[in-house]
Protein backbone atom coordinates (compact mmCIF):
# COMPACT_ATOMS: atom_id res chain seq x y z
CA UNK A 1 0.00 0.00 0.00
CA UNK A 2 1.59 3.44 -1.14
CA UNK A 3 1.45 6.59 1.34
CA UNK A 4 -1.29 7.90 -0.22
CA UNK A 5 -3.82 4.86 0.25
CA UNK A 6 -2.53 4.78 4.19
CA UNK A 7 -3.45 8.27 4.49
CA UNK A 8 -7.13 7.74 2.79
CA UNK A 9 -7.58 4.64 4.75
CA UNK A 10 -6.06 6.41 7.92
CA UNK A 11 -8.75 9.33 7.19
CA UNK A 12 -11.89 7.08 6.77
CA UNK A 13 -11.03 4.63 9.38
CA UNK A 14 -14.15 4.53 12.23
CA UNK A 15 -11.93 3.68 15.64
CA UNK A 16 -13.40 3.29 19.19
CA UNK A 17 -11.09 4.24 22.18
CA UNK A 18 -11.85 2.31 25.35
CA UNK A 19 -10.48 4.12 28.22
CA UNK A 20 -9.19 7.53 28.48
CA UNK A 21 -6.53 7.59 31.21
CA UNK A 22 -2.96 6.94 31.14
CA UNK A 23 -3.00 5.11 28.42
CA UNK A 24 -6.23 6.67 26.52
CA UNK A 25 -4.47 10.27 26.71
CA UNK A 26 -1.42 9.56 24.68
CA UNK A 27 -3.72 7.00 22.31
CA UNK A 28 -5.99 10.07 21.75
CA UNK A 29 -3.30 12.69 21.13
CA UNK A 30 -1.08 9.80 19.04
CA UNK A 31 -4.36 9.08 16.85
CA UNK A 32 -5.14 12.85 16.12
CA UNK A 33 -1.85 13.46 15.35
CA UNK A 34 -1.92 10.58 12.87
CA UNK A 35 -4.09 11.36 10.99
CA UNK A 36 -7.62 9.60 12.47
CA UNK A 37 -10.97 11.75 11.62
CA UNK A 38 -13.35 9.89 13.53
CA UNK A 39 -12.87 8.53 17.49
CA UNK A 40 -15.21 7.55 19.90
CA UNK A 41 -14.47 7.44 23.31
CA UNK A 42 -16.20 5.61 25.86
CA UNK A 43 -14.92 6.12 29.84
CA UNK A 44 -16.61 6.08 32.86
CA UNK A 45 -14.17 7.37 35.35
CA UNK A 46 -13.87 11.88 35.71
CA UNK A 47 -10.62 12.99 36.17
CA UNK A 48 -8.95 12.81 39.87
CA UNK A 49 -6.18 14.79 41.71
CA UNK A 50 -4.00 11.21 41.66
CA UNK A 51 -4.17 11.30 38.09
CA UNK A 52 -2.99 14.54 36.86
CA UNK A 53 0.96 13.23 37.17
CA UNK A 54 0.37 11.10 34.12
CA UNK A 55 -2.94 11.95 32.14
CA UNK A 56 -1.24 15.25 30.58
CA UNK A 57 -4.64 16.03 29.14
CA UNK A 58 -6.18 17.06 32.34
CA UNK A 59 -5.24 19.78 34.68
CA UNK A 60 -6.62 20.61 38.10
CA UNK A 61 -9.85 22.96 37.05
CA UNK A 62 -10.90 19.20 35.23
CA UNK A 63 -11.09 17.75 38.66
CA UNK A 64 -14.47 15.59 39.44
CA UNK A 65 -15.48 16.10 35.35
CA UNK A 66 -16.05 13.95 32.53
CA UNK A 67 -12.49 11.85 31.68
CA UNK A 68 -13.95 11.32 27.91
CA UNK A 69 -15.51 14.56 27.59
CA UNK A 70 -12.54 16.59 28.65
CA UNK A 71 -10.07 14.82 26.33
CA UNK A 72 -12.91 15.39 23.65
CA UNK A 73 -12.39 19.09 24.13
CA UNK A 74 -8.94 19.62 25.06
CA UNK A 75 -7.59 17.71 21.67
CA UNK A 76 -10.68 19.56 19.52
CA UNK A 77 -8.18 23.04 20.77
CA UNK A 78 -5.35 21.62 18.29
CA UNK A 79 -7.09 19.74 16.23
CA UNK A 80 -10.70 21.39 16.04
CA UNK A 81 -11.18 19.35 12.26
CA UNK A 82 -11.28 15.82 13.39
CA UNK A 83 -14.72 14.66 14.96
CA UNK A 84 -14.20 13.18 18.71
CA UNK A 85 -17.33 11.82 20.26
CA UNK A 86 -17.13 11.02 23.84
CA UNK A 87 -19.18 8.80 25.94
CA UNK A 88 -19.25 8.88 29.97
CA UNK A 89 -20.91 6.02 30.34
CA UNK A 90 -19.85 1.77 31.18
CA UNK A 91 -18.64 -0.03 28.35
CA UNK A 92 -20.18 -2.65 30.00
CA UNK A 93 -23.69 -0.54 29.31
CA UNK A 94 -26.42 -2.33 27.15
CA UNK A 95 -26.44 0.27 24.10
CA UNK A 96 -22.67 -0.80 23.86
CA UNK A 97 -23.73 -4.15 22.33
CA UNK A 98 -22.17 -5.85 19.29
CA UNK A 99 -24.02 -3.98 17.10
CA UNK A 100 -22.59 -0.64 18.30
CA UNK A 101 -18.86 -2.62 17.98
CA UNK A 102 -19.61 -4.01 14.35
CA UNK A 103 -19.89 0.67 13.06
CA UNK A 104 -15.87 0.31 13.85
CA UNK A 105 -13.06 -0.82 11.87
CA UNK A 106 -10.90 -1.20 14.90
CA UNK A 107 -10.92 -1.13 18.92
CA UNK A 108 -8.32 0.23 20.87
CA UNK A 109 -8.23 -0.57 24.60
CA UNK A 110 -7.02 1.22 27.30
CA UNK A 111 -8.30 -0.10 30.45
CA UNK A 112 -7.26 -0.94 33.59
CA UNK A 113 -9.07 -3.63 34.81
CA UNK A 114 -9.65 -7.41 33.93
CA UNK A 115 -13.09 -7.76 33.52
CA UNK A 116 -13.99 -4.88 31.36
CA UNK A 117 -11.13 -6.20 28.98
CA UNK A 118 -12.79 -9.50 28.75
CA UNK A 119 -16.17 -8.18 28.32
CA UNK A 120 -14.26 -5.89 25.20
CA UNK A 121 -12.41 -8.77 23.85
CA UNK A 122 -15.80 -10.91 23.57
CA UNK A 123 -17.85 -8.05 21.75
CA UNK A 124 -14.76 -7.86 19.43
CA UNK A 125 -14.98 -11.46 19.31
CA UNK A 126 -18.76 -11.79 18.15
CA UNK A 127 -18.58 -8.38 16.20
CA UNK A 128 -15.39 -9.46 14.08
CA UNK A 129 -13.55 -6.55 14.51
CA UNK A 130 -9.72 -6.56 15.35
CA UNK A 131 -8.78 -5.49 18.86
CA UNK A 132 -5.97 -3.82 19.89
CA UNK A 133 -4.98 -4.66 23.45
CA UNK A 134 -2.75 -2.26 25.65
CA UNK A 135 -1.57 -1.84 29.37
CA UNK A 136 1.47 -0.66 31.43
CA UNK A 137 2.92 -0.83 34.99
CA UNK A 138 4.78 1.71 35.81
CA UNK A 139 7.30 2.42 33.16
CA UNK A 140 6.35 -0.97 31.35
CA UNK A 141 4.34 -1.90 28.70
CA UNK A 142 2.74 -3.63 26.01
CA UNK A 143 0.80 -4.12 23.23
CA UNK A 144 -0.74 -6.58 20.85
CA UNK A 145 -3.33 -7.36 17.92
CA UNK A 146 -6.33 -9.68 18.31
CA UNK A 147 -7.93 -10.75 15.45
CA UNK A 148 -10.61 -13.71 15.17
CA UNK A 149 -9.48 -16.10 13.29
CA UNK A 150 -5.94 -15.31 12.78
CA UNK A 151 -4.32 -14.52 16.53
CA UNK A 152 -4.99 -15.69 20.33
CA UNK A 153 -7.71 -13.94 21.84
CA UNK A 154 -7.09 -11.76 25.06
CA UNK A 155 -7.99 -14.66 27.07
CA UNK A 156 -6.64 -17.19 25.48
CA UNK A 157 -4.10 -17.29 28.49
CA UNK A 158 -5.59 -16.81 31.25
CA UNK A 159 -4.97 -14.09 33.49
CA UNK A 160 -4.34 -13.96 37.07
CA UNK A 161 -7.14 -12.27 39.27
CA UNK A 162 -5.53 -9.16 41.38
CA UNK A 163 -5.83 -9.74 44.49
CA UNK A 164 -7.73 -7.83 47.43
CA UNK A 165 -7.45 -7.34 51.12
CA UNK A 166 -9.82 -7.35 53.35
CA UNK A 167 -10.36 -3.61 55.04
CA UNK A 168 -10.47 -4.89 58.83
CA UNK A 169 -7.41 -7.78 58.01
CA UNK A 170 -4.91 -4.36 56.92
CA UNK A 171 -6.11 -1.95 59.29
CA UNK A 172 -6.57 -4.45 62.63
CA UNK A 173 -4.61 -7.75 62.17
CA UNK A 174 -2.17 -7.63 59.13
CA UNK A 175 0.39 -10.63 59.06
CA UNK A 176 2.41 -9.86 55.85
CA UNK A 177 4.35 -7.22 54.57
CA UNK A 178 1.70 -6.29 51.51
CA UNK A 179 -0.80 -5.84 53.78
CA UNK A 180 1.25 -2.73 55.30
CA UNK A 181 1.71 -1.60 52.09
CA UNK A 182 -1.98 -1.78 50.97
CA UNK A 183 -2.88 -0.52 54.27
CA UNK A 184 -0.38 2.60 53.40
CA UNK A 185 -1.44 3.28 49.57
CA UNK A 186 -4.96 2.89 49.80
CA UNK A 187 -6.02 4.22 53.36
CA UNK A 188 -3.16 6.47 54.69
CA UNK A 189 -1.65 8.13 51.47
CA UNK A 190 -5.74 8.75 50.76
CA UNK A 191 -5.72 10.49 54.15
CA UNK A 192 -2.31 12.57 53.93
CA UNK A 193 -2.87 13.78 49.96
CA UNK A 194 -5.67 12.90 48.89
CA UNK A 195 -9.57 13.90 50.20
CA UNK A 196 -9.51 13.99 53.39
CA UNK A 197 -13.65 14.04 53.63
CA UNK A 198 -13.76 10.53 52.42
CA UNK A 199 -14.39 7.48 54.10
CA UNK A 200 -12.17 5.33 55.11
CA UNK A 201 -11.75 2.49 57.83
CA UNK A 202 -8.22 4.55 59.45
CA UNK A 203 -8.65 6.46 62.61
CA UNK A 204 -8.33 10.00 62.35
CA UNK A 205 -8.37 10.97 66.09
CA UNK A 206 -5.86 10.68 68.67
CA UNK A 207 -4.83 12.05 71.94
CA UNK A 208 -3.41 15.17 72.97
CA UNK A 209 -0.46 13.47 75.06
CA UNK A 210 -1.99 14.92 78.54
CA UNK A 211 -5.08 12.53 77.92
CA UNK A 212 -5.31 9.76 75.46
CA UNK A 213 -8.96 9.07 75.89
CA UNK A 214 -9.98 12.50 74.70
CA UNK A 215 -10.02 12.93 71.33
CA UNK A 216 -8.78 15.85 69.37
CA UNK A 217 -9.43 17.47 65.92
CA UNK A 218 -8.18 15.35 62.68
CA UNK A 219 -4.97 13.98 62.90
CA UNK A 220 -4.07 14.85 58.91
CA UNK A 221 -5.28 18.27 59.01
CA UNK A 222 -2.25 20.41 59.40
CA UNK A 223 -2.33 24.22 61.43
CA UNK A 224 -1.51 26.84 59.02
CA UNK A 225 1.21 27.76 61.78
CA UNK A 226 2.17 24.56 62.75
CA UNK A 227 6.35 24.11 61.79
CA UNK A 228 6.80 20.17 59.64
CA UNK A 229 8.56 18.33 62.37
CA UNK A 230 5.50 19.09 64.81
CA UNK A 231 2.94 17.74 62.20
CA UNK A 232 5.52 14.97 61.47
CA UNK A 233 5.76 13.60 64.88
CA UNK A 234 2.07 14.04 65.70
CA UNK A 235 1.45 11.90 62.46
CA UNK A 236 3.80 9.27 63.47
CA UNK A 237 2.49 8.93 67.14
CA UNK A 238 -0.69 8.64 65.91
CA UNK A 239 -0.12 6.13 63.22
CA UNK A 240 2.60 3.87 64.82
CA UNK A 241 1.14 4.72 68.59
CA UNK A 242 -2.47 5.43 69.13
CA UNK A 243 -3.83 3.25 66.24
CA UNK A 244 -2.29 -0.02 68.23
CA UNK A 245 -2.98 1.09 71.31
CA UNK A 246 -6.80 1.25 70.33
CA UNK A 247 -6.00 -2.29 68.65
CA UNK A 248 -4.79 -3.78 71.73
CA UNK A 249 -7.74 -2.87 74.10
CA UNK A 250 -9.44 -5.75 72.20
CA UNK A 251 -8.23 -8.84 74.53
CA UNK A 252 -9.75 -11.00 72.33
CA UNK A 253 -8.19 -10.50 69.29
CA UNK A 254 -4.24 -11.25 70.74
CA UNK A 255 -5.43 -14.87 72.30
CA UNK A 256 -3.76 -16.53 69.26
CA UNK A 257 -1.66 -13.98 67.99
CA UNK A 258 1.80 -12.18 68.82
CA UNK A 259 0.12 -8.63 70.20
CA UNK A 260 1.56 -5.53 68.21
CA UNK A 261 3.89 -2.98 70.28
CA UNK A 262 3.08 1.23 70.57
CA UNK A 263 5.83 3.30 69.01
CA UNK A 264 5.67 6.60 69.85
CA UNK A 265 8.71 9.12 68.24
CA UNK A 266 9.35 10.28 72.09
CA UNK A 267 10.53 6.44 72.53
CA UNK A 268 12.74 6.10 69.32
CA UNK A 269 14.74 9.77 69.09
CA UNK A 270 15.80 11.77 71.60
CA UNK A 271 14.20 15.24 71.48
CA UNK A 272 17.31 17.13 70.50
CA UNK A 273 17.86 14.90 67.60
CA UNK A 274 14.31 15.32 66.37
CA UNK A 275 14.11 19.02 66.28
CA UNK A 276 17.54 19.21 64.44
CA UNK A 277 16.84 16.24 61.72
CA UNK A 278 18.36 16.77 58.68
CA UNK A 279 21.06 19.27 57.37
CA UNK A 280 18.71 22.29 57.22
CA UNK A 281 20.78 24.64 56.88
CA UNK A 282 22.28 23.25 54.04
CA UNK A 283 18.95 22.36 52.27
CA UNK A 284 18.18 26.03 52.76
CA UNK A 285 20.96 27.80 51.26
CA UNK A 286 21.42 25.44 48.10
CA UNK A 287 18.29 25.98 46.09
CA UNK A 288 19.45 23.42 43.35
CA UNK A 289 19.64 20.41 46.01
CA UNK A 290 18.06 17.28 44.53
CA UNK A 291 14.92 16.60 46.58
CA UNK A 292 16.52 13.50 48.40
CA UNK A 293 15.93 12.95 52.32
CA UNK A 294 18.48 10.07 52.18
CA UNK A 295 21.27 12.84 51.17
CA UNK A 296 20.17 15.04 54.05
CA UNK A 297 20.78 12.74 56.32
CA UNK A 298 23.68 11.00 55.53
CA UNK A 299 21.98 7.52 54.25
CA UNK A 300 24.22 7.26 51.17
CA UNK A 301 23.62 3.40 50.44
CA UNK A 302 19.78 2.32 49.85
CA UNK A 303 20.82 -1.25 50.18
CA UNK A 304 21.10 -0.86 53.94
CA UNK A 305 18.94 -2.27 56.49
CA UNK A 306 18.19 1.35 58.40
CA UNK A 307 17.61 0.87 62.12
CA UNK A 308 14.18 2.31 63.70
CA UNK A 309 15.82 5.40 64.73
CA UNK A 310 16.74 6.07 60.85
CA UNK A 311 13.76 5.14 59.43
CA UNK A 312 12.10 7.72 61.88
CA UNK A 313 14.42 10.18 61.20
CA UNK A 314 13.96 9.67 56.81
CA UNK A 315 10.64 10.01 57.69
CA UNK A 316 10.60 13.31 59.06
CA UNK A 317 12.74 14.72 56.79
CA UNK A 318 10.83 13.52 53.91
CA UNK A 319 7.71 15.45 55.15
CA UNK A 320 10.07 18.16 55.98
CA UNK A 321 11.28 18.70 52.55
CA UNK A 322 7.80 17.73 50.59
CA UNK A 323 6.06 20.73 52.99
CA UNK A 324 9.11 23.64 52.52
CA UNK A 325 9.77 23.00 49.16
CA UNK A 326 7.11 21.62 46.96
CA UNK A 327 6.36 23.59 44.23
CA UNK A 328 10.12 24.58 44.24
CA UNK A 329 12.02 21.56 42.67
CA UNK A 330 11.24 19.64 39.23
CA UNK A 331 12.02 16.45 38.73
CA UNK A 332 14.66 15.93 35.98
CA UNK A 333 12.27 14.33 32.78
CA UNK A 334 15.72 12.12 32.29
CA UNK A 335 14.99 10.44 35.91
CA UNK A 336 11.20 9.30 33.95
CA UNK A 337 12.92 7.60 31.32
CA UNK A 338 15.67 6.15 32.94
CA UNK A 339 14.39 2.52 32.80
CA UNK A 340 13.72 2.77 28.89
CA UNK A 341 17.23 3.76 28.12
CA UNK A 342 19.10 0.83 30.31
CA UNK A 343 16.88 -1.86 28.96
CA UNK A 344 18.97 -4.82 28.45
CA UNK A 345 17.02 -6.18 25.68
CA UNK A 346 19.14 -5.18 22.47
CA UNK A 347 18.74 -1.76 22.98
CA UNK A 348 15.28 -1.52 21.85
CA UNK A 349 12.51 0.38 23.39
CA UNK A 350 9.91 -1.10 21.14
CA UNK A 351 10.25 -4.98 21.05
CA UNK A 352 8.45 -6.82 18.63
CA UNK A 353 6.88 -10.01 18.93
CA UNK A 354 4.84 -12.25 16.47
CA UNK A 355 1.22 -13.07 17.37
CA UNK A 356 0.17 -16.22 18.44
CA UNK A 357 -2.39 -18.27 17.40
CA UNK A 358 -5.59 -19.20 18.70
CA UNK A 359 -5.29 -21.16 22.17
CA UNK A 360 -7.23 -24.75 21.59
CA UNK A 361 -8.73 -25.08 24.60
CA UNK A 362 -9.67 -21.22 25.51
CA UNK A 363 -13.24 -21.70 26.48
CA UNK A 364 -14.02 -17.70 24.78
CA UNK A 365 -12.98 -18.12 21.16
CA UNK A 366 -12.71 -22.26 20.72
CA UNK A 367 -15.94 -22.82 22.67
CA UNK A 368 -14.35 -25.72 24.76
CA UNK A 369 -16.18 -27.28 27.33
CA UNK A 370 -15.27 -26.54 30.56
CA UNK A 371 -15.48 -29.06 33.68
CA UNK A 372 -16.64 -27.69 37.24
CA UNK A 373 -15.81 -29.70 40.42
CA UNK A 374 -19.11 -29.31 42.79
CA UNK A 375 -21.20 -30.56 45.39
CA UNK A 376 -24.03 -30.69 43.87
CA UNK A 377 -26.24 -31.72 47.27
CA UNK A 378 -24.75 -28.54 48.84
CA UNK A 379 -24.09 -25.42 46.61
CA UNK A 380 -26.48 -23.44 45.32
CA UNK A 381 -27.87 -21.87 41.70
CA UNK A 382 -27.12 -18.71 43.61
CA UNK A 383 -23.44 -20.12 44.06
CA UNK A 384 -23.01 -21.12 40.64
CA UNK A 385 -24.02 -17.66 39.25
CA UNK A 386 -21.99 -15.45 41.81
CA UNK A 387 -19.13 -17.51 41.84
CA UNK A 388 -18.47 -19.11 38.67
CA UNK A 389 -20.61 -17.34 36.10
CA UNK A 390 -20.12 -13.89 36.99
CA UNK A 391 -16.72 -13.82 38.80
CA UNK A 392 -14.66 -17.02 36.88
CA UNK A 393 -16.19 -16.45 33.63
CA UNK A 394 -17.43 -12.84 33.46
CA UNK A 395 -20.64 -12.90 32.29
CA UNK A 396 -23.18 -9.87 32.55
CA UNK A 397 -26.02 -11.36 31.28
CA UNK A 398 -25.93 -15.41 31.80
CA UNK A 399 -28.68 -17.38 30.23
CA UNK A 400 -28.51 -20.87 31.90
CA UNK A 401 -29.73 -24.21 30.68
CA UNK A 402 -29.51 -27.81 31.63
CA UNK A 403 -30.47 -30.10 28.46
CA UNK A 404 -33.61 -28.19 27.06
CA UNK A 405 -34.89 -26.90 30.24
CA UNK A 406 -34.03 -22.74 30.68
CA UNK A 407 -33.52 -22.88 34.67
CA UNK A 408 -32.27 -18.87 35.00
CA UNK A 409 -31.63 -15.81 32.61
CA UNK A 410 -30.43 -12.28 34.12
CA UNK A 411 -30.87 -8.71 32.77
CA UNK A 412 -32.78 -6.21 33.11
CA UNK A 413 -35.03 -6.29 30.45
CA UNK A 414 -36.93 -9.33 31.75
CA UNK A 415 -40.77 -9.45 32.93
CA UNK A 416 -41.29 -9.20 36.51
CA UNK A 417 -43.01 -12.00 36.91
CA UNK A 418 -40.36 -14.28 35.30
CA UNK A 419 -37.38 -12.80 37.07
CA UNK A 420 -39.18 -13.45 40.18
CA UNK A 421 -39.85 -17.38 38.86
CA UNK A 422 -36.00 -17.37 38.08
CA UNK A 423 -35.35 -15.84 41.60
CA UNK A 424 -36.90 -18.99 43.30
CA UNK A 425 -34.27 -21.73 41.74
CA UNK A 426 -31.31 -19.16 43.11
CA UNK A 427 -31.40 -20.65 46.48
CA UNK A 428 -32.64 -24.08 45.95
CA UNK A 429 -29.20 -26.78 45.70
CA UNK A 430 -28.56 -27.89 42.24
CA UNK A 431 -29.56 -31.37 42.37
CA UNK A 432 -33.27 -29.83 43.84
CA UNK A 433 -33.39 -27.22 40.47
CA UNK A 434 -36.50 -28.20 37.88
CA UNK A 435 -33.73 -30.06 35.54
CA UNK A 436 -31.65 -31.52 38.39
CA UNK A 437 -28.02 -30.77 38.12
CA UNK A 438 -25.95 -33.91 39.07
CA UNK A 439 -22.41 -35.45 38.34
CA UNK A 440 -22.14 -35.78 34.48
CA UNK A 441 -24.51 -33.04 33.90
CA UNK A 442 -24.17 -30.85 31.03
CA UNK A 443 -25.10 -27.34 31.47
CA UNK A 444 -24.90 -24.64 28.75
CA UNK A 445 -24.49 -21.09 29.58
CA UNK A 446 -24.44 -17.77 27.56
CA UNK A 447 -23.97 -14.20 27.58
CA UNK A 448 -26.79 -12.60 25.33
CA UNK A 449 -24.94 -9.21 25.44
CA UNK A 450 -21.50 -10.73 24.59
CA UNK A 451 -22.80 -13.16 22.07
CA UNK A 452 -20.46 -15.43 24.11
CA UNK A 453 -21.96 -19.69 25.02
CA UNK A 454 -19.75 -21.94 26.71
CA UNK A 455 -20.50 -25.64 27.82
CA UNK A 456 -19.96 -26.81 31.46
CA UNK A 457 -19.68 -30.47 32.72
CA UNK A 458 -20.28 -30.83 36.53
CA UNK A 459 -18.28 -33.31 38.11
CA UNK A 460 -19.91 -34.35 41.86
CA UNK A 461 -16.98 -33.89 44.97
CA UNK A 462 -17.38 -34.27 48.48
CA UNK A 463 -14.54 -32.51 50.06
CA UNK A 464 -12.53 -29.22 49.16
CA UNK A 465 -9.37 -27.71 50.91
CA UNK A 466 -11.19 -24.65 52.67
CA UNK A 467 -7.92 -22.86 52.68
CA UNK A 468 -6.90 -23.41 49.21
CA UNK A 469 -10.60 -23.76 47.56
CA UNK A 470 -12.95 -21.48 49.82
CA UNK A 471 -15.11 -21.25 46.81
CA UNK A 472 -16.05 -24.93 47.39
CA UNK A 473 -15.84 -25.19 43.38
CA UNK A 474 -13.32 -25.85 41.11
CA UNK A 475 -13.56 -24.87 37.90
CA UNK A 476 -11.35 -26.81 35.43
CA UNK A 477 -10.01 -27.32 31.44
CA UNK A 478 -8.93 -22.99 30.87
CA UNK A 479 -5.24 -23.97 29.97
CA UNK A 480 -2.57 -22.96 27.81
CA UNK A 481 -1.72 -24.15 24.53
CA UNK A 482 0.51 -27.76 24.58
CA UNK A 483 4.49 -26.40 24.80
CA UNK A 484 6.64 -26.74 21.50
CA UNK A 485 9.77 -26.71 24.26
CA UNK A 486 10.56 -27.26 27.90
CA UNK A 487 9.78 -24.44 30.83
CA UNK A 488 6.68 -22.46 31.70
CA UNK A 489 4.51 -20.00 28.97
CA UNK A 490 2.96 -17.07 29.71
CA UNK A 491 0.25 -17.44 32.63
CA UNK A 492 0.30 -21.54 32.19
CA UNK A 493 -2.09 -23.77 34.32
CA UNK A 494 -0.70 -26.98 34.84
CA UNK A 495 -4.20 -28.40 35.35
CA UNK A 496 -4.67 -30.74 32.26
CA UNK A 497 -6.94 -30.03 29.56
CA UNK A 498 -9.94 -31.46 29.89
CA UNK A 499 -11.07 -33.31 26.37
CA UNK A 500 -13.75 -31.67 24.43
CA UNK A 501 -16.93 -33.61 24.48
CA UNK A 502 -18.19 -34.75 21.21
CA UNK A 503 -22.26 -33.39 22.09
CA UNK A 504 -20.69 -30.21 23.11
CA UNK A 505 -18.50 -29.10 20.06
CA UNK A 506 -21.20 -30.54 17.35
CA UNK A 507 -24.76 -29.09 19.19
CA UNK A 508 -26.88 -31.50 19.93
CA UNK A 509 -30.71 -31.10 19.51
CA UNK A 510 -31.11 -30.28 23.15
CA UNK A 511 -29.53 -27.31 22.70
CA UNK A 512 -31.54 -26.30 19.94
CA UNK A 513 -34.92 -26.71 21.66
CA UNK A 514 -33.61 -24.89 24.78
CA UNK A 515 -32.81 -22.11 21.93
CA UNK A 516 -36.21 -21.53 20.90
CA UNK A 517 -37.67 -22.04 24.42
CA UNK A 518 -35.82 -19.39 25.16
CA UNK A 519 -36.30 -17.23 22.37
CA UNK A 520 -33.50 -14.88 23.51
CA UNK A 521 -31.11 -17.01 21.78
CA UNK A 522 -29.50 -14.80 18.72
CA UNK A 523 -26.69 -16.15 16.05
CA UNK A 524 -23.95 -14.36 14.99
CA UNK A 525 -24.78 -12.70 11.71
CA UNK A 526 -22.05 -13.05 9.03
CA UNK A 527 -19.69 -9.80 8.63
CA UNK A 528 -17.92 -9.41 4.77
CA UNK A 529 -15.04 -7.99 5.51
CA UNK A 530 -14.57 -4.39 3.78
CA UNK A 531 -12.02 -3.04 1.74
CA UNK A 532 -11.61 -0.55 4.62
CA UNK A 533 -10.74 -3.25 7.30
CA UNK A 534 -8.33 -4.63 5.07
CA UNK A 535 -6.30 -1.34 4.74
CA UNK A 536 -6.40 -0.17 7.59
CA UNK A 537 -4.41 -4.10 8.88
CA UNK A 538 -1.88 -3.93 5.58
CA UNK A 539 -0.84 -0.42 7.26
CA UNK A 540 0.17 -2.67 10.32
CA UNK A 541 3.61 -3.27 9.99
CA UNK A 542 5.37 -6.89 9.45
CA UNK A 543 7.59 -8.14 13.17
CA UNK A 544 10.64 -9.67 12.47
CA UNK A 545 10.78 -13.39 13.51
CA UNK A 546 14.41 -13.14 14.72
CA UNK A 547 13.84 -10.75 17.00
CA UNK A 548 10.76 -12.80 18.80
CA UNK A 549 10.32 -12.80 21.82
CA UNK A 550 8.79 -14.83 24.95
CA UNK A 551 5.96 -12.36 27.25
CA UNK A 552 5.94 -13.62 30.52
CA UNK A 553 3.28 -12.20 32.66
CA UNK A 554 3.58 -9.67 35.57
CA UNK A 555 0.35 -8.65 37.29
CA UNK A 556 0.27 -5.28 38.92
CA UNK A 557 -2.31 -3.31 40.77
CA UNK A 558 -0.74 0.08 39.91
CA UNK A 559 -1.82 1.81 36.79
CA UNK A 560 -3.32 -0.40 33.66
CA UNK A 561 -2.06 -3.55 34.92
CA UNK A 562 -2.03 -7.06 32.64
CA UNK A 563 2.19 -6.38 31.58
CA UNK A 564 3.80 -8.63 29.40
CA UNK A 565 7.74 -8.53 29.76
CA UNK A 566 9.88 -9.19 26.86
CA UNK A 567 12.48 -12.24 27.57
CA UNK A 568 16.07 -11.92 25.66
CA UNK A 569 15.76 -15.90 24.90
CA UNK A 570 14.04 -15.94 21.00
CA UNK A 571 14.67 -19.38 21.59
CA UNK A 572 12.43 -20.33 24.66
CA UNK A 573 8.68 -20.00 22.66
CA UNK A 574 5.93 -21.39 24.21
CA UNK A 575 3.64 -20.58 22.68
CA UNK A 576 2.88 -21.56 18.81
CA UNK A 577 3.72 -18.29 16.66
CA UNK A 578 1.28 -18.07 13.46
CA UNK A 579 3.41 -19.10 10.13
Amino acid sequence: MDSDSKTEAIKRAKVLMVGAGGIGCELLKTLALSGFQDIHIIDMDTIEVSNLNRQFLFRQSHVGQSKAKVARDVVSRFMPQICITPYHANVKDPEFNVDFFKKFNVILNGLDNLDARRHVNRLCLAAEVPLVESGTTGFLGQVTVHIKGRTECYECQPKPTPKTYPVCTITSTPSKFVHCIVWAKDLLFAKLFGDRNQENDLFVHTGDGSDSAKPTDDIFERGLDEVPVHYGRKIYDHVFGYNIEVALANEETWKNRRRPRPIFLGDVLPEKLILQNGNHEKNCLTEDLSLSAMSSLGLNNPQEIWSLAENSRLFLEALRLFIERRGKVTIPFTFLMTYCLEHPCQKMLLMPVEPFEANKSCYVCSETPLLLEVNTQTSTLRDFVDKIVKNKLGMSFPLIMQGAILIFEGGDDLEEDVAANYALNLDKVLTALPAPVTSGSMLTVEDLQQELLCHINIKHREEFDEEKEPDRMVLLGWTTPEKESQGVSNGENTTAAIPAAPEAINKSEEVEVAAEISRTKRKLSEMSETTEVQEIFQILPDTDANNSMDPQEVEDNDYDNDLIVLDENPEASKKRRLQ
